[in-house]
């Protein structure tokens, strides 16, 4: 008989109400794959994306669906068994990660559920220091500000632009993080603080001294000032909200200066940055279990933190969405699984 195992599933595109908490086949793994025992796992943009059909994008880019489907791309939890030719990873390890992203952009991957199967290239070893519902808000965010500010870590064709985007040095530097309360946006402030920068970080006032804490040398109020109006002399601006609304920080950079944007989708600024000198650059992250590894250290003695907004059992999936549908999330959403 088929093994079972309780995920959230969905069989048709909508609203959160399409989610439903059921029996699913429980995966087995192919070769170079490990089963993961799901502790916890976290939402991610995408997640709330695919369950609506990505209905923002033009009709034929939009997914057909392969009902029913599994979201989730973020995990922490158990390996439970390992495929054939795994070497490093073992039955009883404690892991997390991003599974199969992009590859599973657009059909779910799989890790809303109490056991997910992932290539053991992406997953890392969680950091013992943290819990499992920290280790399963980090991957995707921290992979994020990572692959943007760090290392890339990977050659694959960049969706964004025709050459492979670079990170920058950021000692002494002067950095603006936009959208600084968010799953990205948390992160990066961390990261840019432990390479040396000087952090000006853009949020509501309601997230101002978490911000502090987390580091930041300065805290911009948008809802009581225009960053790009107050702000100026910036050698790296990280726009973690991004758009077309990401043209404004252009003139508050140094001529030679750079603009990271982690959603560029309708920026249309490309001429002015040429005139100002400025770079404008983004990327795709990717999944990356040596990248993980790298950062756990930063998550396992406290230099970098994972904030939780909410936490919700896996069975109430659908209030989690709801909850990302309500806006200004203070770090990440996580779903309780074990």
């Amino acid at each position: 008989m088929t093994e079972m195992m309780k995920a959230v599933r969905q069989h048709a595109f909508g609203g959160p109400e399409v989610l439903s908490y059921e029996d699913a086949p429980i995966p087995r793994p192919a070769r170079g794959e490990i089963r993961i025992r799901v502790m916890a796992a976290s939402l991610n943009p995408p997640d709330w994306y695919l369950r609506d059909g990505y209905r923002a994008l033009p009709p034929e880019w939009r997914p057909e669906g392969a009902f029913p489907l599994i979201l989730g791309t973020d995990v922490s939890g158990v390996v439970d068994l390992a495929g054939e030719g795994v070497t490093g990873f073992a039955p009883g390890d404690e892991v997390y990660a991003m599974v199969r992203f992009p590859d599973a952009l657009m059909e779910g991957a799989g890790a809303h559920a109490e056991y997910v199967t992932v290539p053991a290239n992406q997953v890392g070893h969680k950091p013992a220091g943290i819990g499992h519902q920290q280790a399963a808000g980090a991957p995707m965010s921290l992979l994020t500000a990572w692959q943007f500010l760090v290392e890339l870590g990977h050659d694959a064709a960049n969706p964004f632009q025709p050459q492979a985007h670079a990170p920058v040095p950021l000692a002494g530097k002067r950095v603006l993080v936009n959208g600084a309360a968010g799953g990205v946006g948390h992160l990066s402030l961390q990261i840019a603080k432990w390479r040396g920068a000087h952090v000006i970080a853009v949020a509501s006032h309601r997230h101002g001294d978490l911000l502090r804490g987390l580091g930041a040398d300065e805290v911009v109020d948008y809802t009581q000032a225009k960053p790009e109006a107050v702000c100026a002399d910036l050698d790296l601006v990280l726009d973690c909200v991004g758009g077309a609304a990401a043209a404004r920080f252009l003139r508050c950079l140094k001529p030679g200066g750079a603009l990271f944007i982690v959603n560029p989708l309708g920026f249309d600024g490309h001429a002015e940055a040429d005139r100002l000198g400025v770079t404008v650059s983004s990327t795709q992250v990717r999944s990356s279990g040596a990248q993980l590894d790298a950062a756990a250290r930063l998550l396992d003695d406290g230099t970098v933190r994972v904030v939780i907004d909410t936490a919700f059992p896996l069975a109430d999936a659908a209030h989690a969405h709801l909850r990302a549908a309500e806006g200004h999330i203070q770090g990440k959403i996580v779903l309780s699984v074990a």
